[in-house]
């Protein structure tokens, strides 16, 4: 039994959430968001809540029901507070740099790289060495961290690279003489 799909999902006021054709949109203060809704998953929009449970007791069913009701809670989220990821960037000469729907990262290539920033998200770079990623949906605002991340992940010796805030990198010994 899943503990998570037992809970309900509560619909702050403000919001405004319905299901139609097998698509679930909510729409807040931050915008809209649609969901494709599951089979294996019965859906039930009731008194602010949206409750979710699994159609029958297939391990398939019962598998998807606690995954299908954090994404439901993950639209709720994002159309009130939204979401956001901060990376730090660490390493002599390396940078960021957000122009517009552009980033530049100078990552010690013999080339910059430039990232075109997607629809539906913003950017911000406070500083030189923090990169702040904020939109409503978590799949996208995670998709594109993990993308500037891939250009230089941390090295365990001098922990150089591009880390996500809060992430600890297990660092190693260097050789020794």
């Amino acid at each position: 039994m899943s503990r998570i799909g037992k809970r309900p999902v509560a619909i702050p006021s403000g919001v405004e959430a319905k299901i139609d054709n097998g698509i679930l949109s909510v729409k807040g203060p931050k915008g809209t968001l649609t969901m494709g809704l599951s089979d294996l998953v019965s859906y039930k929009l009731e008194d602010g809540t949206i409750a979710v449970d699994p159609v029958n007791d297939t391990k398939p069913a019962r598998s998807h029901w606690g995954m299908q009701r954090t994404l439901v809670q993950n639209l709720v989220d994002g159309v009130t507070e939204g979401f956001t990821k901060t990376l730090q960037i660490s390493g002599v000469g390396y940078r960021a740099q957000a122009h517009g729907k552009k980033l530049k990262l100078q990552l010690g290539y013999s080339h910059d790289v430039d990232l075109d920033v997607p629809e539906g998200l913003t950017v911000e770079t406070p500083d030189q060495t923090t990169i702040n990623i904020s939109g409503i949906d978590k799949q996208s605002v995670g998709q594109f961290a993990a993308e500037i991340r891939r250009w230089r992940k941390p090295e365990p010796y001098k922990g150089k690279g591009i880390k996500y805030q809060g992430e600890y990198i297990f660092r190693k010994e260097g050789k020794k003489k």
